[in-house]
């Protein structure tokens, strides 16, 4: 059995990290532990990095980041198109971002609590005071459900092979034409069948969506992995990002 030293050098033995994510799947507990204490420093910079601030083993944003790390070795799959510290990088966002909602809520709910003050003009004060404060924690809500959407979009991107750099070569380049995917993707989505079929198949039902667009084969073709990653966003329920697929004139 490894231990935490030698997981760190298992490079060199050409043992991947993936390897041994499989072996703990079928059981070797004593191998997760491995990899888990192994992989704390890791752990603490995605933590630090979401949270902007330094983030030491004794916070409540590092458990969180341990629970995360150990959710992502029991999720992660082969052939779902990213290494596992890029999937496990995106499960421990997802669960920080969540946590730090939840604790904006809580903070919310404290000023609203608040005793007010018998001044008059003090308490004018601590009203704007503790308004601005409402504010300013929906308003950073408002960004850590965006984050998180993107985060979770992102993951559901993985399951069909499309990453951002992917998607990012496949956006058509002119106009007309991502305004006819927008359109494709939508007329997809309000289709039971063909939902069904992209979910089970991973793949762009071409033949049965060109009953409902006037685009050719040959384009739905060349933008098939665009028009996927639009549907994903109608399917995944992706509020925040709706902004982006909804077509200007639906003429397809």
């Amino acid at each position: 059995m490894m231990s935490a030293n030698q997981l760190t050098l298992s490079g060199a033995f050409n043992i991947s990290l993936e390897m041994n994510i499989f072996q703990v799947q079928q059981g070797d507990e004593t191998l997760r532990n491995s990899i888990i204490e192994s992989y704390q420093p890791f752990i603490k910079k995605v933590v630090s990095k979401v949270c902007n601030r330094f983030i030491d083993q004794t916070m409540d944003e590092f458990s969180v980041g341990l629970v995360a790390f150990n959710e992502a070795i029991n999720q992660y799959q082969k052939g779902q198109g990213s290494k596992f510290l890029t999937f496990a990088d995106m499960v421990i966002r997802r669960r920080i971002i969540d946590f730090i909602r939840k604790e904006s809520r809580q903070m919310r709910h404290i000023y609203l609590d608040q005793t007010k003050p018998s001044d008059e003009n003090t308490m004018e004060e601590s009203f704007i005071e503790q308004q601005a404060a409402i504010d300013h924690f929906e308003e950073q809500r408002r960004i850590n459900e965006r984050m998180e959407q993107i985060e979770s979009y992102q993951l559901l991107l993985l399951e069909y092979g499309i990453t951002f750099d992917v998607l990012s070569k496949h956006c058509p380049k002119h106009a007309d034409a991502r305004e006819n995917a927008k359109v494709s993707a939508k007329r997809l989505v309000e289709r039971k069948e063909l939902v069904s079929y992209l979910k089970k198949k991973k793949q762009l039902p071409i033949k049965d969506l060109l009953q409902f667009v006037s685009c050719s084969r040959k384009t739905i073709e060349r933008n098939r992995k665009y028009i996927i990653a639009l549907s994903l966003i109608y399917i995944g329920g992706f509020s925040a990002l709706k902004s982006y697929i909804e077509p200007e004139l639906e003429t397809v």
